[in-house]
């Protein structure tokens, strides 16, 4: 039955109700909700004529929006792509090749609620893509490669391992303790995984540790910087005896495999992320935990920014502020701003720096909408966080 049908017969069911109790002489009952709720939903041709005048203007107003906002973000991609091309003939960047206005926001009325409704057909759940905790990753490297990640036997023990090998690196402290401040809130441990930390439940990504590398980033880390790690573990090995020479070799061993597994992909984002997504990348992503290989995967996931910008021939220690937007928004991106003069990032708003979905998916960039703004609270929870245990323990370990 048509749902208009359905409204009528409840409205003639109601008011034949309505009156036999009247004709009765007694006061009338409750109505069913089922029929209250029935007769709500006819709306009065006025109330639906007003709704539609709404909702002529809210299109109209959303329409214009959409298209200032298409034309906005079409000039951030085309001054993008001069940049870039710019660097490519090693041309000086300047800030008429920046946009220089903010987004269009949309200040328009909103949609009016129809008085109305027509019944909409059923949808079926959408499916929730299940991210692996640190238990998935643990039992996928006992599946895959039949290995236990080695843990430390407390925090201080992994955050001593990784200043070793951030400092021989070419990491300084301050670099390492202040990302490390601004990534965990200055608390976390070298296990600790994004939403779950401070009390939360559920994890919101795969991101996990001090610099809260996710999946694809291990992979992409042990692909592209495995054999280092394979020559260091091996070192560490030859200065073992007995039972720990032993695990140590085993570990080497299984290391091998792992590289060699990230090795046979592309290599490219994509193709790290497609393996990353597999029970083999979770168990490469495990090794984040391990007190050899954790710290190497840690350092190297700033260090793979520093070496780049250096490639770039940008020679000038990077703060650890401008670091993390390396780390955040990706080596090309974050250096676009790093190379920034000071006078620019005063001016040039952070969407520059954003696809649309992105930026207006990220209230930070939003509200401090230049360089300038978007450096100075990043360096702002840096400093306010470093004074907090976890960061105070770190800072000891260098």
């Amino acid at each position: 039955m048509r749902p208009h049908a359905i409204r009528c017969c409840y409205g003639c069911l109601s008011a034949a109700l309505l009156l036999i109790a009247a004709q009765a002489g007694v006061h009338a009952t409750p109505l069913p909700a089922a029929v209250t709720g029935a007769m709500a939903q006819v709306a009065s041709p006025q109330a639906i004529a007003e709704y539609r005048r709404k909702l002529r203007e809210y299109q109209e107003a959303r329409a214009a929006f959409e298209q200032a906002a298409d034309a906005y973000w079409g000039a951030i991609t085309e001054k993008r792509r001069g940049r870039n091309a710019k660097r490519r003939e090693h041309q000086p960047i300047e800030l008429d090749d920046y946009v220089l206005t903010q987004p269009p926001v949309y200040a328009g009325p909103k949609r009016p609620i129809n008085p109305s409704p027509e019944a909409e057909p059923e949808r079926p759940p959408r499916e929730r893509k299940y991210i692996p905790v640190v238990a998935d990753l643990m039992k996928a490297a006992a599946e895959q490669f039949q290995f236990a990640p080695q843990r430390p036997a407390n925090e201080i023990e992994f955050k001593r391992a990784y200043a070793r090998y951030a400092t021989a690196s070419g990491l300084t402290r301050e670099q390492a303790v202040r990302v490390y401040s601004f990534e965990t809130g200055g608390t976390g441990n070298y296990d600790v995984q994004s939403g779950i930390e401070h009390g939360g439940t559920r994890a919101i990504s795969t991101a996990i540790g001090y610099n809260q590398l996710l999946t694809t980033n291990s992979v992409e880390v042990m692909a592209e910087q495995g054999p280092e790690f394979i020559r260091a573990v091996t070192a560490r090995a030859a200065q073992l005896s007995g039972p720990a020479r032993k695990a140590m070799d085993y570990k080497v061993a299984v290391l091998k495999r792992m590289v060699a597994l990230a090795r046979s992909v592309p290599d490219d984002w994509s193709a790290h992320e497609k393996l990353a997504n597999t029970p083999q990348g979770w168990a490469i992503h495990a090794m984040v935990l391990d007190i050899d290989v954790g710290p190497m995967l840690q350092t190297h996931k700033l260090l793979t920014s520093v070496i780049f910008a250096r490639a770039k021939g940008y020679t000038r220690p990077l703060t650890a502020a401008e670091l993390e937007m390396m780390n955040l928004t990706g080596d090309g991106t974050g250096l676009d701003m790093v190379t920034m003069p000071q006078a620019l990032r005063e001016q040039v708003p952070t969407s520059n720096f954003f696809q649309r979905n992105g930026y207006e998916r990220n209230p930070v960039a939003i509200r401090h909408n230049t360089v300038a703004k978007l450096l100075a609270v990043t360096d702002s929870r840096m400093d306010s966080n470093s004074n907090l245990q976890g960061a105070r323990d770190l800072a000891a370990a260098f």
